[in-house]
């Protein structure tokens, strides 16, 4: 167990991890208590998404389909044909 002392950052009190607790500088974290214990849990980042307009610019002829040209097959399906068949 690794012990260290709270120390004041401007108008906040801030703690100190151990190196040997291999923290990053700048990992989110969320700090709570419980039952009087304080608790300093690492936070998942949120799944960033990924902009897709460039492939837009990279292939001139690439554009969506209008309404009418969305045409759907109707056909029927043989579900019992498909369930014995995996």
């Amino acid at each position: 167990m690794a012990t260290t002392k709270l120390f004041k950052s401007g108008n906040s009190v801030a703690v100190r991890l151990p190196a040997a607790f291999a923290a990053k500088p700048g990992t989110p974290v969320e700090v709570r208590e419980e039952a009087g214990v304080w608790v300093v849990a690492p936070v998942e980042p949120p799944h960033e998404r990924i902009d897709l307009s460039a492939l837009w610019a990279m292939m001139p002829g690439l554009r969506p389909f209008a309404d009418d040209e969305r045409k759907i097959e109707e056909r029927e399906i043989d579900w019992e044909c498909r369930r014995a068949n995996g």
